[in-house]
């Protein structure tokens, strides 16, 4: 289990912790608005995707909290519509995602653990 504080996602973000397997993200929006949260597959040297893993490849399921609807996705990149409060995803990727080889982003104050 990883946990990333707000700080940590906020602008850049974080490398991920290697992802295997089904992992529930479990994110927390302390504000009373919407705020978002990414997961991106990091960029080669010229800022396009080419030779990068498709990290976001997989299935996403058991939406708690987080309309379905907000779900944007490709082959590199998720992304959500996070509500006030506590709520979850569940991500199985396609195929292992390598530590450090996507990042965590999230806007408004919100924090995660992934478990």
């Amino acid at each position: 289990m990883a946990s990333y504080t707000a700080q940590q996602l906020n602008g850049a973000g974080t490398p991920t912790e290697v992802l295997t397997g089904q992992k529930t993200f479990t994110l927390t929006n302390p504000s009373s608005g919407s705020a978002y949260f990414t997961v991106e597959t990091v960029r080669n040297a010229t800022g396009s995707y080419a030779n990068k893993p498709t990290n976001a490849l997989g299935t996403y399921a058991t939406f708690v909290g987080i309309n379905i609807d907000t779900l944007i996705t490709s082959s590199y990149i998720s992304s959500v519509v996070v509500p006030s409060g506590a709520s979850s995803y569940k991500f199985t990727p396609t195929a292992t995602v390598a530590i450090s080889s996507s990042m965590l982003r999230a806007t408004g104050g919100v924090t995660l653990v992934i478990s």
